[in-house]
């Protein structure tokens, strides 16, 4: 089943790809389809990720999955949350981001650093399906004082791991799929695709 992915982002539709390696799906980036980006002015997650889906849904003609996520930091009161992609400004790369979110809780003892992932996922059959399919996913951890590790994308290499001590940039693809917010939400989708009747 081909199905459109309602992303830019070539990391995370790297990591979808790989989560689902084992079904019968094939994600298709919405560029392929042209889908420009979808206004996302929600509030939520959950209502962001249901935008995006309809949207690629409408523009593709395919089922499209959406993904919405960010990064919570509890000295900042959630912050970046809904606005992680773009904390450092509208056309902040993620070299960017972590900057200022580094600078952000520069005065911030480790003690309390404390920060989670959270990711939703949303499934739609087509662009009015009634019936979207939704699952999240939570990933405690921490931020660092600085950068480490190479891998992954976005925030990793300052999201420490404390189950694994290292960053989730220091982790293998099969650890973080393992671990990460957005496994655990893929997780629960492919369990909800084979409950859907």
């Amino acid at each position: 089943m081909r199905i459109c992915c309602a992303t830019h982002n070539p990391g995370k539709i790297r990591e979808l790809s790989e989560a689902l390696a084992e079904y019968d799906v094939t994600l298709i980036a919405q560029d392929a389809f042209g889908v420009t980006p979808a206004v996302e002015d929600a509030l939520t997650f959950v209502e962001n990720a249901l935008i995006k889906a309809r949207h690629a849904a409408a523009a593709s003609g395919l089922p499209a999955l959406a993904d919405d996520s960010g990064l919570e930091v509890d000295a900042l009161d959630g912050r970046p949350g809904l606005h992680s992609a773009r904390f450092a400004g509208p056309d902040a790369d993620d070299a960017q981001n972590r900057a200022a979110l580094l600078a952000a809780l520069a005065d911030v003892p480790e003690s309390e650093r404390g920060a989670r992932f959270y990711c939703v996922l949303v499934y739609v059959r087509h662009a009015r399906d009634p019936r979207p399919l939704i699952a999240d996913g939570l990933w405690e951890g921490r931020i660092l004082t600085a950068e480490r590790g190479q891998g992954g994308f976005g925030y990793d290499p300052i999201f420490y791991v404390p189950t694994h001590g290292c960053s989730a940039a220091e982790l293998s693809a099969d650890q973080k799929r393992a671990l990460s917010h957005r496994g655990q939400a893929v997780r629960a989708m492919s369990r909800l695709f084979g409950a859907r009747p």
